[in-house]
């Protein structure tokens, strides 16, 4: 087993430093960063706004020692507004407003996934108030995505006509699914995909070992905040490497402490990659030779459309033991289809 950190921030990847510091170097009341899952935008755009906050910021980012940095990492900062789903509010330590608390402790609704309106509604409210500290405040909104029209309208108005001391980082994993109008209303900067090589240092460098970052960074189709991930949800490389012949065979143990989201996930990478090798081409997610020998396309395709019909209801199965057994049994049947054989006249 790799001695891997704890689940605190990992130190900053190489790549994310640098484009802070192309970032840094430009003027702008609104950046809206963008690119798939796992290539840092959260990261990106705290780093943005922990500068921008910062006693004394240099050209590379925030100095770390002041109270604002200080501020920021115990997520007290006065002039700094965190907007995103209250899922992730609370998986990555931000506090919910007391209200929102109150009603989750409550139990009279759950944890939102997408961003409420009531907390644009705050964030407006908060950009029209004077700076606490004096040097200005940011709203950082990830992922920008998670708005619905009537969120994202409420911001669309404070970006049009924003106060004086208030800066935006909007940060996104589908930004095709944004407003326009807020689009061009922000500097955009796609987020730079590392090469390999750095890739594989940065996760050695937070306690894999060498064979078990390509396995994660494989696993996570190159994306390397994805790829740290995985591995610290406690799945090992020879797991993920025996997925495909598991599920051919139709051992539902092989996904049995997968929830139905991240087992559609996985389902749907080892389709992506069965119809990739079908037509020629190379597998990304799995070894080529953990793969078993690809079903007909026509198979292939009614399972991807599948998977991605039940994606959209994995949030609330009716019974999670169930749906994985038939995920599994569906795998199955997809994987022993073969070519129907015409017999003569």
């Amino acid at each position: 087993m790799s001695n891997l950190p704890s689940n605190d921030s990992p130190p900053l990847a190489p790549w994310i430093a640098a484009q802070r510091t192309t970032l840094l170097a430009q003027r702008g009341h609104a950046w809206l960063l963008q690119g798939p899952s796992g290539m840092g935008q959260y990261a990106l755009g705290l780093e943005l706004v922990r500068a921008w906050l910062c006693d004394a910021p240099t050209p590379h980012g925030a100095c770390g020692q002041c109270a604002s940095c200080h501020a920021i990492e115990v997520r007290t900062h006065a002039d700094l507004c965190v907007l995103m789903p209250e899922v992730q509010m609370m998986e990555l330590g931000w506090p919910l407003s007391e209200k929102a608390q109150a009603e989750i402790d409550d139990k009279k609704r759950k944890p939102s996934r997408e961003i409420r309106v009531e907390a644009m509604r705050d964030a407006v409210e908060f950009s029209q108030r004077t700076s606490a500290r004096g040097r200005g405040k940011a709203v950082l909104v990830y992922p920008a995505e998670q708005m619905n029209h009537v969120t994202a309208n409420a911001l669309l108005k404070t970006l049009e006509e924003p106060p004086g001391d208030v800066r935006f980082v909007l940060a996104s994993e589908a930004a095709h699914q944004l407003l326009p109008t807020i689009r061009s209303r922000c500097l955009g900067h796609t987020m730079t995909w590392p090469a390999q090589a750095d890739m594989l240092q940065w996760l050695q460098s937070q306690g894999l070992a060498a064979d078990a970052a390509t396995a994660f960074l494989r696993a996570a189709g190159g994306r390397p905040d994805d790829a740290l991930a995985v591995a610290r949800s406690g799945r090992s490389p020879q797991a993920w490497a025996s997925l495909p012949q598991a599920v051919a065979r139709g051992d539902v143990t092989a996904l049995g402490d997968w929830t139905p989201a991240q087992a559609i996930e996985a389902l749907q990478k080892l389709c992506h990659d069965l119809l990739a090798v079908a037509v020629g081409s190379a597998p990304r997610y799995f070894a080529a030779a953990d793969l078993p020998k690809p079903p007909p396309l026509a198979a292939l395709t009614r399972w991807s459309k599948a998977l991605a019909k039940e994606a959209r209801t994995a949030d609330h199965p009716f019974n999670a033991g169930l749906m994985l057994e038939a995920l599994v049994a569906q795998a199955r049947n997809t994987l022993h289809s073969r070519q129907p054989t015409h017999s003569s006249p």
